[in-house]
């Protein structure tokens, strides 16, 4: 996994699937959450992403009222969303 970061907007390449992918997205998005209460996640390529991601994630729009959305490059990744009915709340949109 390949993380950049341009002011408010993060841009995942490769699969999020380890304990230490969390650990470093966790890191960086607490970083980022300091300044901007505005979010947008460009994740280009991964299949998949972890229960550990999507409950950090959860917590970041419900418990601290980060505005997060998501653009997703993946259509395995965009029914998972669909499945667990997260588009909504991650504002996910297909690209």
């Amino acid at each position: 996994m390949q993380i950049t970061v341009s002011s408010n907007r993060v841009t995942i390449q490769g699969n999020i699937k380890s304990v230490s992918d969390f650990q470093e997205l966790k890191s960086l998005f607490d970083d980022l959450t300091q300044n901007h209460k505005s979010i947008t996640i460009d994740i280009k390529d991964s299949l998949s992403i972890t229960s550990s991601v999507i409950g950090y994630f959860n917590k970041l729009i419900l418990k601290d009222g980060i505005n997060l959305s998501m653009n997703i490059g993946n259509d395995q990744l965009m029914e998972l969303l669909e499945d667990l009915n997260l588009t909504t709340l991650f504002k996910a949109k297909k690209i």
